[in-house]
């Protein structure tokens, strides 16, 4: 029987809410892990509090992602402290995956010197630092060049990549051709949709513009071997149990998608995908 992709939920579907109840939407929905993201919350830096969320829900942990949002600059310090303790988050957790954004370019020799470093802590810890698809800044109708050297990791030389959906519909990237053009390189999936409307709004599959059915079968077709991590943006979630619904029908979508093709008729999304 071929392997099918363990589909996980990153803990930044569940924001405003923390690192523990994305375990527990986690385990309660039946996902088959969990992406922590390292925040300002104390757990989400901690490996042994996150090994003892691991015991208790039974959801192992496949990816850390690093912090290296704008929003969480303060965490961790340094460009590289931020990079070389994810990994080593990963390593005391069970995992070999760290989801990076690629360098501001205000970030002198971190942004310069970037692919190089990913490549050395790979060397030194066995952690693939998969670096992920960002979008062009824009601003009164003009480009702002904030990333170095790129928000297209596509041609840069990075051994891993990590494919964000959301990003690419704000980028006007089509992802079924970018998994294509990654081959082997892309080692992790943010699975969701997006509009280009300029707003990172990390949509459930099937509501945004993306090839999202497409390249889902595209890693089905080629036994693609990473993880699917699920980020989707809940916070706007209204009534009781509807963050578990958007989230419970994504991991539906997913795991249609990714069944070996006999098993894929009538599986959601599939109009969506004849439609376009």
């Amino acid at each position: 029987m071929t392997a099918v992709p363990p589909v996980v939920l990153s803990s930044a579907s569940v924001y405003p809410l923390n690192v523990h109840d994305a375990f527990a939407v986690s385990h309660d929905l039946g996902y088959d892990g969990v992406e922590v993201m390292v925040t300002g919350n104390r757990i989400s830096q901690d490996g042994r509090q996150l090994l003892s969320l691991v015991e208790r829900y039974d959801q192992p942990i496949h990816a850390i992602h690093a912090p290296t949002l704008l929003l969480t600059q303060q965490v961790w310090g340094s460009a590289w402290n931020k990079m070389e303790r994810s990994a080593e988050l990963a390593r005391e957790v069970g995992c070999d995956v760290v989801v990076a954004h690629p360098p501001f370019r205000w970030q002198g020799t971190y942004a310069t010197g970037f692919a190089e470093g990913v490549k050395r802590i790979f060397e030194e810890t066995g952690v693939r630092i998969a670096v992920e698809n960002m979008y062009p800044w824009r601003a009164r109708g003009r480009e702002a060049k904030m990333y170095l050297p790129h928000w297209d990791p596509v041609p840069q030389p990075y051994d891993f990549v990590t494919w964000d959906f959301s990003h690419a519909a704000i980028a006007e990237m089509d992802s079924h051709q970018a998994f294509k053009d990654l081959g082997e390189r892309l080692s992790h999936v943010h699975l969701c949709d997006g509009q280009n409307n300029g707003k990172d709004e990390h949509l459930v599959p099937g509501r945004g513009t993306q090839p999202v059915t497409e390249a889902m079968h595209h890693l089905r077709d080629t036994k693609w071997q990473g993880v699917v991590a699920v980020e989707v943006a809940t916070r706007k979630a209204k009534g009781a149990g509807s963050r578990e619904e958007w989230l419970a029908e994504t991991l539906d979508f997913a795991r249609a998608h990714l069944a070996p093709e006999a098993e894929t008729s009538g599986v959601p999304g599939e109009k969506q995908a004849e439609a376009r």
